[in-house]
């Protein structure tokens, strides 16, 4: 018990103290996240309207591709994304191993079938009157697309907030990918690995504290954009 009010201790002291290193992760933690969620927001958006508006052959498959990417391990995805872009790999000579980018990439592919699956069911349970009104109204492309997913807000909400929760707290793309560099790639999760391995429990959860602290924060943000989209 005593490790736990330690750690709470420095975390109150990391924080206001301006820790550099403590900093320096966070800052990795939040830029390889926000990289990762504009990525699978910017693809799977689209994709997920479209299985869930579209009426074609295969679209049953797709769905069912889709929602078992909800249960990809990190670590598999962590290991494909590492072969890809090793010297060895076809995306070798891009040089993005061991960096934020690089593992942006790993992070984006573990968000995005989270956002096209549960942005796909959110479209496909709105009001089956919804779709002829739109195109009565003369709703075509890019103002169907949209109009369809600003009537389906919450549960696209949901999937981003879903999304952000995954690539938030993820440890094996962190490892494998961005190799743990202190200043460069080590996020939050990864130096807790790190700590804890090393015996240094009240670093650890003071790390722990603050990961909660930034997941509490952001989750509030997005519970308030729900609150105004509702509205």
């Amino acid at each position: 018990m005593d490790f736990i009010l330690a750690g709470l201790k420095q975390a109150v002291v990391l924080l206001v103290s301006g820790d550099p290193e403590t900093y320096a992760a966070v800052w990795v933690t939040l830029f390889s996240s926000g990289l990762a969620m504009a990525v699978s927001l910017a693809l799977g958006l689209p994709l997920g309207f479209w299985l869930g508006y579209g009426r074609f052959p295969g679209q049953r498959l797709l769905r069912t591709v889709a929602d078992a990417g909800l249960a990809m391990p990190t670590v598999l995805i962590g290991l494909l994304v590492y072969a890809f872009l090793s010297r060895r790999g076809p995306l070798g000579e891009w040089e993005l191993l061991f960096t934020v980018p690089g593992m942006a990439v790993g992070q984006a592919l573990l968000a995005l079938p989270v956002v096209v699956s549960l942005t796909a069911t959110a479209v496909a349970s709105l009001d089956s009157r919804l779709r002829p009104t739109l195109l009565t109204l003369g709703a075509q492309g890019t103002l169907l697309v949209l109009t369809t997913l600003r009537e389906a807000g919450s549960g696209v909400l949901a999937a981003g907030v879903n999304a952000f929760g995954r690539v938030f707290t993820e440890v094996g793309i962190a490892l494998m990918v961005g190799g743990n560099i202190k200043w460069h790639t080590r996020t939050i999760t990864t130096a807790i690995a790190l700590e804890t391995g090393k015996g240094e429990f009240a670093q650890g959860v003071a790390l722990g504290l603050v990961l909660l602290l930034l997941a509490l924060l952001a989750n509030l943000a997005l519970y308030r954009l729900r609150r105004v989209n509702v509205s």
